[in-house]
Protein backbone atom coordinates (compact mmCIF):
# COMPACT_ATOMS: atom_id res chain seq x y z
CA UNK A 1 0.00 0.00 0.00
CA UNK A 2 1.51 3.52 -0.98
CA UNK A 3 1.57 6.23 1.48
CA UNK A 4 0.45 9.77 1.47
CA UNK A 5 -2.06 11.25 -1.01
CA UNK A 6 -3.05 9.91 -4.21
CA UNK A 7 -2.03 11.52 -6.83
CA UNK A 8 -4.51 14.02 -8.83
CA UNK A 9 -3.03 13.37 -12.12
CA UNK A 10 -5.04 12.75 -15.12
CA UNK A 11 -4.32 13.17 -18.56
CA UNK A 12 -6.86 15.84 -18.77
CA UNK A 13 -5.37 18.05 -16.12
CA UNK A 14 -2.07 17.78 -17.77
CA UNK A 15 -3.76 18.83 -20.92
CA UNK A 16 -5.90 21.64 -19.14
CA UNK A 17 -2.33 22.51 -17.95
CA UNK A 18 -0.51 22.61 -21.32
CA UNK A 19 -3.74 24.09 -22.95
CA UNK A 20 -3.79 27.24 -20.12
CA UNK A 21 0.08 27.35 -20.77
CA UNK A 22 -0.12 27.92 -24.24
CA UNK A 23 -2.68 30.85 -23.89
CA UNK A 24 0.75 32.45 -21.88
CA UNK A 25 -0.99 31.87 -18.46
CA UNK A 26 1.76 31.57 -15.80
CA UNK A 27 1.65 27.81 -13.86
CA UNK A 28 1.54 29.16 -10.44
CA UNK A 29 -1.33 30.92 -11.51
CA UNK A 30 -2.97 28.13 -12.85
CA UNK A 31 -2.35 26.09 -10.41
CA UNK A 32 -4.16 28.35 -7.83
CA UNK A 33 -7.38 26.65 -9.33
CA UNK A 34 -9.25 24.18 -6.76
CA UNK A 35 -9.54 21.70 -9.24
CA UNK A 36 -5.30 22.16 -9.70
CA UNK A 37 -2.48 20.44 -7.91
CA UNK A 38 0.25 22.80 -6.74
CA UNK A 39 2.90 23.26 -9.11
CA UNK A 40 5.40 22.05 -7.40
CA UNK A 41 3.75 18.80 -7.98
CA UNK A 42 3.02 19.35 -11.58
CA UNK A 43 7.47 20.13 -11.61
CA UNK A 44 7.50 16.90 -10.34
CA UNK A 45 5.24 15.18 -12.41
CA UNK A 46 7.58 16.93 -15.33
CA UNK A 47 10.44 15.04 -13.90
CA UNK A 48 9.12 11.86 -14.05
CA UNK A 49 7.19 12.17 -17.28
CA UNK A 50 9.18 12.98 -19.90
CA UNK A 51 6.49 12.83 -22.81
CA UNK A 52 4.75 15.68 -20.06
CA UNK A 53 8.15 17.61 -19.78
CA UNK A 54 8.04 18.33 -23.52
CA UNK A 55 4.25 19.17 -23.83
CA UNK A 56 4.80 21.16 -20.96
CA UNK A 57 7.59 23.06 -22.50
CA UNK A 58 6.24 22.98 -25.89
CA UNK A 59 3.35 24.56 -24.62
CA UNK A 60 5.45 27.40 -22.41
CA UNK A 61 6.52 28.59 -25.81
CA UNK A 62 3.31 28.87 -27.53
CA UNK A 63 2.49 30.60 -24.00
CA UNK A 64 5.69 32.91 -25.38
CA UNK A 65 4.21 34.09 -28.36
CA UNK A 66 0.25 34.27 -27.13
CA UNK A 67 2.13 36.66 -24.58
CA UNK A 68 4.28 38.79 -27.02
CA UNK A 69 0.57 39.16 -29.07
CA UNK A 70 -1.07 40.78 -26.31
CA UNK A 71 1.98 43.32 -26.21
CA UNK A 72 1.19 44.25 -29.45
CA UNK A 73 -3.00 44.29 -28.76
CA UNK A 74 -2.28 46.62 -25.83
CA UNK A 75 -0.19 48.82 -28.08
CA UNK A 76 -2.79 48.90 -30.23
CA UNK A 77 -6.03 49.64 -28.29
CA UNK A 78 -6.88 52.99 -28.23
CA UNK A 79 -6.34 55.24 -25.07
CA UNK A 80 -9.01 55.98 -22.77
CA UNK A 81 -9.99 60.04 -22.60
CA UNK A 82 -10.62 62.03 -20.07
CA UNK A 83 -13.86 64.27 -19.49
CA UNK A 84 -12.15 66.73 -21.44
CA UNK A 85 -11.53 64.24 -24.73
CA UNK A 86 -7.89 64.74 -24.55
CA UNK A 87 -5.94 61.58 -23.96
CA UNK A 88 -5.53 60.04 -20.41
CA UNK A 89 -2.17 60.07 -20.15
CA UNK A 90 -2.82 57.86 -16.75
CA UNK A 91 -4.01 54.89 -19.00
CA UNK A 92 -1.24 55.18 -21.58
CA UNK A 93 1.41 54.70 -18.88
CA UNK A 94 -0.71 52.04 -17.54
CA UNK A 95 -0.53 50.41 -21.36
CA UNK A 96 3.04 51.22 -21.14
CA UNK A 97 3.75 49.14 -18.38
CA UNK A 98 1.90 46.26 -18.95
CA UNK A 99 3.71 45.73 -22.14
CA UNK A 100 7.24 46.59 -20.37
CA UNK A 101 5.96 43.80 -17.68
CA UNK A 102 5.13 40.95 -19.98
CA UNK A 103 8.51 41.97 -22.27
CA UNK A 104 10.64 42.29 -19.58
CA UNK A 105 9.19 38.33 -18.40
CA UNK A 106 9.43 37.36 -21.72
CA UNK A 107 13.69 38.40 -21.91
CA UNK A 108 13.65 36.42 -18.64
CA UNK A 109 11.90 33.74 -19.52
CA UNK A 110 13.00 32.79 -23.41
CA UNK A 111 15.79 35.66 -23.42
CA UNK A 112 17.34 33.41 -26.99
CA UNK A 113 14.07 34.60 -28.85
CA UNK A 114 13.02 37.84 -26.69
CA UNK A 115 15.89 39.27 -24.25
CA UNK A 116 18.48 41.75 -26.24
CA UNK A 117 20.66 40.85 -28.58
CA UNK A 118 24.16 41.89 -27.70
CA UNK A 119 27.24 41.94 -30.44
CA UNK A 120 31.01 42.44 -29.94
CA UNK A 121 32.59 44.14 -32.21
CA UNK A 122 35.63 46.33 -32.71
CA UNK A 123 36.97 48.72 -34.97
CA UNK A 124 40.33 49.65 -36.53
CA UNK A 125 40.98 52.43 -34.06
CA UNK A 126 39.68 49.78 -30.76
CA UNK A 127 39.91 46.53 -32.14
CA UNK A 128 38.24 43.82 -30.16
CA UNK A 129 40.80 41.71 -27.75
CA UNK A 130 40.37 37.91 -25.96
CA UNK A 131 43.12 38.17 -23.74
CA UNK A 132 43.80 35.14 -21.69
CA UNK A 133 44.66 34.84 -17.94
CA UNK A 134 46.45 31.38 -16.54
CA UNK A 135 45.74 31.05 -12.89
CA UNK A 136 48.31 29.25 -10.80
CA UNK A 137 47.07 27.22 -7.69
CA UNK A 138 49.65 27.66 -4.81
CA UNK A 139 49.42 24.62 -1.90
CA UNK A 140 49.73 26.10 1.03
CA UNK A 141 50.40 22.24 2.35
CA UNK A 142 53.42 21.77 0.17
Amino acid sequence: MKMGRPSKYTPEIAAEICERLSKGEPLTQICRDDHMPADSTVREWSKDDATLSSDIARARINGFDAIAVQCLEIAEERPERTAAGSIDTGSVQHAKLRIETRLKLLAKWDPKRYGEKLELSGDSENPLTIQTIKRVVIDPAK
